[in-house]
């Protein structure tokens, strides 16, 4: 199964829009992919705050390539999540934060779903050794110690910065049957030579072969789902809209 998702099939304004990647597939019964509940493409002018507000039952990557948040939570964290470093809010029963953008931001918040629900609230930081991986595929988070920031669904997210010309496959995934999504958050793309998702865009693949090639340098970001495994889908956010 490989199936192209084009801007037009998300949600929201000018300053997120919102994929819901389960929406896709006509009779779907849950708004997600498995564990991948919800994925927020952020375009946010300078000076904004948003208010201290609950999230409960969701774990929320933060992943911001241009401009910087400062992040302030009901657990006492206060941190700056920029490109250089990642935050992985992991809501559980009840948790609240707020986040300023002192100047324009463009991001990812992505909204996965727990193993079960009211697990105990955490707060996990990230500081990147390199900005960009470039051409190779970088395990962001991962349900396993291989990762700093860990899931506790059976969840995988890479990225690559993919150079003009250059071609680059799937990563070696952790098992068999599992499900993707890949999502172009800067540039242009051709997969197979002969899908071509653009900037916001994204492809579903399950027991594919795939083959990316950038037609301009690009951003990527890859994430993996088992949907056969366990997780909680009544989250705040992440949890089924259907």
């Amino acid at each position: 199964m490989i199936k192209k998702i084009e801007n037009d099939k998300k949600v929201g304004n000018t300053n997120i829009k919102i994929l819901y990647p389960g929406s896709v597939f006509e009779n779907s019964t849950d708004s997600g992919l498995g564990s991948i509940g919800r994925i927020d493409h952020a375009n946010i002018g300078g000076n904004v705050t948003i208010k201290m507000h609950p999230h409960i039952n969701d774990d929320i990557l933060s992943y911001f390539r241009t401009g910087h948040a400062v992040h302030t939570d009901s657990e006492g964290f206060q941190a700056t999540v920029s490109r250089n470093k990642l935050m992985l809010m992991k809501a559980g029963k009840l948790f609240y934060h707020e986040e300023t953008m002192p100047e324009p931001l463009e991001g990812l918040q992505i909204f996965i779903r727990p193993k079960s629900k009211d697990l105990k609230p955490e707060v996990i930081f990230q500081d990147l050794n390199e900005t960009d991986s470039a051409d190779s595929w970088r395990l962001l988070a991962s349900p396993t110690e291989q990762t700093q920031l860990q899931f506790s669904s059976e969840t995988w997210i890479y990225d690559t910065k993919l150079t003009n010309g250059k071609t680059i496959e799937l990563p070696d995934l952790p098992k068999n049957g599992l499900a993707g999504l890949l999502y172009v958050f800067q540039g242009n793309v051709v997969l197979n030579n002969d899908i071509n998702p653009l900037k916001g865009e994204s492809v579903l693949f399950k027991n594919e072969q795939i083959d990316i090639n950038a037609l301009e340098t690009s951003e990527l970001v890859l994430f993996i789902t088992d949907e056969n495994s366990e997780y909680y889908d009544g989250g705040m956010y992440s949890g089924n809209k259907h």
